[in-house]
This record gives C-alpha cells, sequence and structure tokens, in this order.
C-alpha cells in the first residue's frame, strides 16, 4: 500500500529509486512506496534532480513543486509535493500507469 500523508497543504510521498534503468519510468510499488525506475546514475545528485524532473513531468507541475525532503543519498526517498491532493496524485499515477515514459 503507498505511504501517502499529509504536511499542511504539501502532500508528502515514499518513493523507491532505482537508478541507472534502460528507462525512466514508473514500476509499481515496492513495499510501502512508489517505484521508480530511472536512467540517471546516482552520482553527484544526479538521480535526485531526474526524480523531481520525472515526477513534474508526470504530475504535469513544475518541478519547483517536487521536492526531496529525506533520503538524498539512499534508494528510499519522501517527497514532498506542494498543492496536490492524495487522490488527484493517485488519479494521475493511475492513468500514466504502464505508459512507457
Amino acid at each position: 500500500m503507498l505511504n501517502l500523508r499529509y504536511d499542511g497543504n504539501d502532500l508528502i510521498v515514499k518513493v523507491y529509486i532505482q537508478s541507472r534503468a534502460a528507462k525512466n519510468e514508473l514500476a509499481g510499488y515496492f513495499q510501502d512506496a512508489l517505484k521508480i525506475r530511472l536512467s540517471a546514475a546516482p552520482v553527484e545528485g544526479e538521480a535526485n534532480e531526474a526524480c523531481r524532473v520525472f515526477l513534474a513531468e508526470k504530475l504535469g507541475i513544475s518541478k519547483s513543486r517536487v521536492k526531496i525532503i529525506s533520503g538524498l543519498t539512499n534508494r528510499h526517498k519522501q517527497v514532498k509535493i506542494s498543492g496536490l491532493t492524495d487522490s488527484r496524485f493517485k488519479e494521475i499515477l493511475s492513468l500514466t500507469q504502464g505508459d512507457g515514459s
């Protein structure tokens, strides 16, 4: 089950990153986190930035609204998304799940 919580109007989402993948894509769930495969290497923040950009594109928001708040040097991260409801987040994920982008 996906772990979502709120900090004021901001949605906090647990994500699990698999770096150096063949392509950027949503890959279902890992434990209580959203699993994301990224082609970026986990070097000098490349995978972290790729994670922010990927989520922003999937959610149709600017990357400034997506911040990694914990796990900068770990596969397990917590991401804060400003101004998005959990129902809208789940709706967008269900529409983009498995589209291969």
